[in-house]
């Protein structure tokens, strides 16, 4: 059993309560002494000329600063995208300018075109009603296919077409993936959609910019994931601002979801305004603000052929897939359907030959990012809804085909270019279908069928790549930065200790599973260690949290950091002890010598390091405190099996969701409650993204579910207790820990786990639907019964 509050300890969250009591400090809290407040005017056509903009009327409006338009930013560089891909032919991806506020047209609704600074927040948006904006209506293009097509209209003029890039991988294997295809006994083929998505943080964007005059030094607090790389892209490639001049401090978060990743306009305006004005200025984005200028998740059209032999084994596997980018490239957007998308296609099968080609388009809408998951939840969809389509043509029953093809063997290389390390995939599918009792499920579907519902199981696996790196791999692969991660630990003379990381929190509980993982190594209670993120100014270079990468690769750092202060503080043990430093062990904070009585306690040892009066200075510095960086070797690879029961109404189209079952390996668990608590957060959008949510444009490009009336969000009613469990655990081999990434399976493995126990139980009822497009709301589900 794990000692309280180590690893392996459910402690509860010490951040939990000041989020709980309410006093937490989000970065709406944060109001400085005479600030200004920003007011951001949108298009609300999706694709138009600027013909001219009028302020004269708004800047006679009480209280009103200044208006800022594009033409005050010239000069100023455009909000950059991280991340290169090169298209089949060899050339760059299309690229175009992304200014702070809109040059010469509109692109999307939502797209800002002018900002009103003034007293108070009532002020600036009286006094935006009254600007004066000709924008002359031009086509929008918002079909993938159509936007590809010789003479759509050209979201960009300065490009050749729309298409920002067409990526193939792995383009060798293209012809012996096409002969397998021609060759196979079976194939077969699905075309399918991984609707559009908005994050909806519980906390919108924020942005306050301040600047000290006196000291030339910017100041930027922003709701952020990863504070150290929007000091980075926003003061080297917009604002010209040299890094030790700009603090960039991300303070409690409310939920991030990917979309809180990304170096966003409003920042940069917020950063630049200040000093422009003197005064501090902030910007808080409404709720239905942030359903147009948040970037937006998924968004893929998919044609998938899985092929097989006589008997049943997987043989290749090819899919065509046109990704949305939006109007503009957000920070990392070209490498979620690239790389963290088209290595993932093998998942946990043994299929000897994978092609995928991505078709990246420019439209005129909100653009596209990752969100929770990113790439790997669109791969495991594509991937579990084919091969339960292929166990129904085939006859045979679609658990039996996933164990038949299951990787079994590890290290494995797959043909998409990544080598897993560890895994069970039987070891999972056999415990979910013992939590979930597939034996009594026949006995469930004929009571259901007595009473005119439709009872279906759905089964999935999933595999995810974590902590994406090793740095020098992702740069060959496009990524303009590495993707270490840092620690610092400083040891205080009395014994406690500051941990500074560059990995953020935003709801993973980072301060209470961190200082598990350092309190285990040196054997003192939790409540001694502090963990320290979210501000430049005080933790080291970090590349923040996203990817589910924070334990595998800021806790591996914080791993490495605390080695560095055992070894020296055994060499101070050592010392005062009189005794040889390779005799010296570290347990439950006591030192002692090896086969000896002899013992000294951390806080004396601590304390030592600091009042050097007893050890030789010409061998040992005084202090305690040492920084480590950390590049992993590889990724990790999360995996799992889930189940869900579903029932359907046949008269109405209604699903209810009845059980749903995860068992999951995460390797070696850290905090088993938060991990638990991980997962839930991850099922629940699952479920979101494949029973009720979806981001909606019409013909002209505007955004028909752009609030809570018109988007439907999962709620608690809606839901299941879930059953989850992470028992079966094969520790990843290459980082200290032996972890993997947790935060983002639910989320990767849930929604072809809930289409698939639809379609289940549509089949079971007699009505041959082979496939629904999420979201599978009561509507589309009762039209494909209808139409079966």
């Amino acid at each position: 059993m794990p000692k309280d509050g180590g690893i392996g300890s459910s402690t509860k969250r010490r951040e939990d309560v000041r989020f709980l009591s309410g006093t937490g400090r989000y970065t709406d809290d944060i109001n400085l002494h005479g600030q200004l407040y920003a007011h951001f005017v949108r298009s609300d056509v999706a694709h138009g000329k600027i013909n001219g903009i009028n302020a004269d009327a708004a800047m006679a409006m009480p209280g009103v600063v200044r208006v800022f338009t594009a033409k005050d930013f010239e000069g100023v560089g455009g909000v950059p995208c991280g991340w290169q891909i090169t298209s089949i032919d060899g050339s760059p991806m299309q690229e175009p300018k992304h200014p702070v506020l809109a040059e010469g047209k509109v692109r999307h609704v939502g797209d800002p075109i002018a900002v009103v600074v003034a007293e108070s927040l009532g002020q600036a948006r009286d006094a935006a009603d009254a600007l004066e904006i000709d924008i002359e209506m031009l086509p929008a293009v918002m079909d993938m296919k159509e936007a590809i097509k010789d003479g759509a209209p050209k979201v960009h003029d300065d490009l050749s077409s729309n298409l920002c890039y067409d990526w193939g991988f792995v383009e060798d294997n293209k012809d012996a993936v096409a002969k397998a295809i021609a060759d196979a006994d079976h194939v077969t083929t699905l075309e399918l959609v991984n609707n559009r998505l908005v994050a909806n943080p519980m906390e919108p964007r924020v942005a306050v910019g301040d600047y000290d005059m006196a000291n030339d030094e910017h100041t930027l607090y922003t709701t952020s994931q990863n504070p150290h790389v929007i000091r980075l892209l926003m003061g080297a490639f917009v604002l010209g601002i040299p890094e030790h001049k700009l603090r960039v401090v991300a303070p409690d978060v409310g939920g991030g979801f990917g979309a809180k990743i990304f170096h966003y306009a409003e920042e940069a305006f917020c950063t630049f305004a200040a000093k422009q004005l003197r005064r501090p200025v902030k910007w808080t984005s409404s709720r239905s603000e942030a359903f147009m200028s948040d970037a937006h998740g998924r968004d893929h059209v998919t044609k998938i052929e899985l092929a097989m032999d006589k008997d049943n084994n997987f043989t290749a596997i090819r899919t065509e897939t046109y990704a949305n980018m939006g109007a503009y490239l957000s920070t990392f957007a070209p490498s979620v359907p690239t790389w963290l998308h088209g290595t993932l296609m093998a998942g946990n099968y043994k299929t000897p030959l994978i092609y995928v080609n991505v078709k990246a388009v420019f439209t005129n809408t909100v653009p596209v990012d990752a969100y929770r998951g990113a790439g790997r939840p669109e791969a495991t969809f594509q991937l579990e809804r084919v091969i339960d389509k292929a166990a129904r043509e085939r006859g045979v029953s679609p658990i039996e085909l996933r164990r038949q093809n299951f990787i079994t063997e590890f290290p494995y290389a797959t043909p998409v270019a990544v080598e897993y390390d560890t895994g069970d995939y039987h070891a999972t599918m056999d415990r979910v279908l013992e939590m979930a009792d597939h034996a009594g499920f026949e006995a469930r579907a004929e009571q259901s069928k007595k009473n005119g519902k439709l009872r279906g199981f759905g089964i999935a696996h999933y595999i995810e790549a974590c902590g994406i790196a090793p740095s020098n791999l992702v740069g060959q692969l496009g990524a303009r930065a590495g993707l270490y991660e840092s620690a610092t630990v400083r040891v205080n003379a009395t014994g406690s200790i500051s941990v500074m990381t560059g990995s953020h929190s935003h709801g993973q509980g980072h301060e209470t599973s961190f200082a598990q993982v350092v309190s285990e190594m040196i054997g003192i209670d939790a409540t001694q260690v502090d963990i320290v993120h979210g501000d430049t100014s005080k933790t080291p270079m970090g590349m923040g949290t996203y990817g589910s990468r924070s334990i595998a690769v800021g806790g591996s750092a914080m791993v490495r950091a605390t080695e560095k202060i055992i070894a020296k503080a055994k060499k101070i043990a050592a010392h005062l002890m009189e005794a040889s430093e390779g005799d010296i062990e570290l347990k439950d904070g006591q030192f002692t010598v090896a086969g000896t009585d002899k013992s000294v306690a951390w806080g004396d040892v601590t304390l030592a390091a600091y009042v050097p009066h007893n050890y030789p200075l010409e061998d040992i510095e005084p202090g305690l405190e040492e920084t480590a960086f950390y590049d992993p070797a590889n990724f990790t690879y999360p995996s799992g099996g889930y189940a869900c029961e579903v029932e359907v109404d046949p008269d109405t189209g209604k699903v209810d969701v009845l059980s749903f079952s995860a068992a999951d390996d995460f390797g070696n668990v850290i905090n088993p409650m938060i991990v638990e608590g991980q997962v839930h957060g991850g099922v629940a959008q699952g479920f979101g993204q494949a029973m009720m949510e979806n981001c909606a444009y019409d013909a002209d490009g505007q955004l028909i579910s752009a609030s809570y009336m018109d988007y439907a969000m999962p709620r608690a009613t809606d839901l299941p207790m879930f059953k989850v469990d992470h028992s079966c655990q094969t520790p990843c081999t290459h980082n200290p820990l032996g972890v993997k990434g947790c935060g983002e399976a639910g989320a990767i493995g849930s929604p072809p786990a809930f289409v698939n126990a639809v379609i289940d139980a549509l089949h079971r009822g007699g009505h041959k639907v082979e496939h629904i497009n999420m979201p599978l709301t009561p509507d589309r589900v009762w039209t494909a019964i209808q139409n079966s």
